[in-house]
C-alpha cells in the first residue's frame, strides 16, 4: 500500500517520543499528530531539543484525534487503564491500534484485574487482540495484512496489537527456543532482569531521583511484578501447559537498556551443542534477534538505540541448568521499535523498514 497516516497518543513520555523519533523518518508512515494532555500546545522540540530540524509539530490534546478521521493507525503510549478507555472508540472508526500499555496483553480479564488492581472495561476485545512479539506471533500479524483490513475491518473483525512489555520481550526471547525444543525439565523458570530508568517512565518520583539511583542497583516488586503473568502466559503458549515463573526485576543507573537472564533445569542428556543448534535454527532468519557464539553473553551497550535483541546461552552441565540471557533496548525492542515492527508487518511494509539505522558504537 502507499503511505499510512498515523498518530501517537501519549507522545511526550519516553516510549511515546521514541515512537515519534522512529516514525518521523519512516518511509511508509506519515506522522500527522502527536498528543499529550499535559503538554498540549508545546512544540515537540521544546520538550525534546534533539528533534530540532526534524519536526515542527506541536503536541495536541488527546481529544484532538477525534477529528482526525483520515487516520489509518494509532500508537497508544499511555498508562494501563487509559488505553482500554479509548481502544473501543478507535476500533469503531476502523483504525488499526498498536497498544503499548498492558491493557490487552493478558487474555484473562480476571487475571488482569488481579495483577493491575483495576476492572477491565473491554474484556470482549481480549480474545482477538494479537500479542505483538513478531518472532513468536508473526503468522497472526501477517493475517491482518492491510489489504485484508481495508476490505473488511469491522467491530467484530478489528486489528488490535497488544505490544509486549520490555521484561517479557527479553525474557521470552532468551528462553523460548529451549521450551519449544522440549529441552526444559520440570521446575520453575527463574528470571533475573535489570532495566534502565527510562523503563519507569517520564513522571518523576522519589525512587527515580538521581540520588536514589546513582551508584545503586536494587531489586523491586519482588514476587509481585505485573509482568510475571505475562511472561508465564507467553511461555505457556509455547508448550501448551502452565509454566511457573519466578521473576525478579532490578533497577540500574542506566538511561536505557535491559538485560534478562533466565535459568531453567534441562532434561538429562541434552548437550550444549544441541542447545546452540536449536537457537541458531530458531533465530537464524530473524532480522532483529542475533544469537551470539555459544558461551558468549550479551550486553546492553550493544543494542541501545536499536530494535535488536542479542541472545547468549550456556549450559551448566554440572548443575543441569541452562543459562540464557537476552539484551534489548527497553524503549526499542521493548516498546516503540517493536510496535513499529508489528505495524510494518500489518501494513505490508518491509519488516525492517525504519528500524535499521546504525546506532553509536562507542
Amino acid at each position: 500500500m502507499g503511505t499510512a497516516k498515523v498518530a501517537v497518543v501519549g507522545g511526550a513520555g519516553y516510549a511515546g517520543i521514541e515512537l515519534v523519533r522512529l516514525l518521523i523518518e519512516h518511509p511508509g508512515f506519515d506522522l500527522i499528530a502527536v498528543t499529550s494532555d499535559g503538554d498540549a500546545g508545546k512544540s515537540l522540540v521544546e520538550l525534546y531539543p534533539a528533534l530540532v530540524g526534524r519536526t515542527e509539530q506541536k503536541f495536541l490534546s488527546h481529544t484532538a484525534i477525534d477529528s482526525l478521521y483520515e487516520l489509518d493507525a494509532v500508537f497508544l503510549a499511555v498508562p494501563h487503564t487509559a488505553a482500554m478507555a479509548v481502544v473501543p472508540l478507535l476500533i469503531e472508526r476502523g483504525v488499526v491500534v498498536f497498544d503499548l500499555s498492558a491493557d490487552f496483553r493478558l487474555k484473562d480479564a480476571e487475571l488482569y484485574e488481579r495483577w493491575y488492581a483495576a476492572p477491565h472495561t473491554a474484556p470482549d476485545l481480549l480474545p482477538a487482540a494479537i500479542y505483538g512479539l513478531p518472532e513468536l506471533n508473526r503468522p497472526l500479524l501477517a493475517q491482518k495484512s492491510m489489504e485484508f483490513v481495508q476490505a473488511s475491518l469491522t467491530r467484530e473483525n478489528f486489528a488490535l496489537v497488544a505490544c509486549p512489555g520490555c521484561y517479557p520481550t527479553a525474557s521470552t526471547l532468551a528462553i523460548a527456543p529451549a521450551f519449544v525444543a522440549g529441552f526444559v525439565d520440570d521446575g520453575p523458570v527463574i528470571i533475573n532482569a535489570i532495566s534502565g530508568v527510562s523503563g519507569a517512565g517520564r513522571v518523576p518520583s522519589q525512587s527515580k531521583h538521581f540520588c536514589s539511583i546513582n551508584e545503586n542497583v536494587n531489586a523491586y516488586s519482588v514476587a509481585q511484578h505485573r509482568h510475571t503473568p505475562e511472561i508465564a502466559q507467553i511461555l505457556g503458549w509455547q508448550v501448551g501447559r502452565d509454566v511457573n515463573v519466578v521473576f525478579t526485576p532490578h533497577l540500574a543507573p542506566l538511561t536505557r537498556g535491559l538485560l534478562a537472564t533466565v535459568t531453567v533445569p534441562i532434561k538429562p542428556g541434552v548437550t550444549g551443542e544441541e542447545i546452540a543448534q536449536v537457537y541458531a535454527q530458531v533465530y537464524g532468519a530473524e532480522p532483529f534477534v542475533h544469537v551470539l557464539e555459544y558461551g558468549s553473553m550479551p550486553q546492553t551497550a550493544s543494542v541501545v538505540g536499536t530494535n535488536n535483541a542479542q541472545v547468549g546461552v550456556m549450559l551448566d552441565e554440572a548443575a543441569g541448568i541452562l543459562v540464557a540471557s537476552c539484551a534489548i533496548d527497553n524503549l526499542g525492542k521493548g516498546a516503540a521499535a517493536q510496535a513499529i515492527q508489528c505495524a510494518n508487518i500489518i501494513f505490508g511494509f518491509e519488516e525492517t523498514a525504519g528500524l535499521t539505522a546504525i546506532p553509536g558504537v562507542v
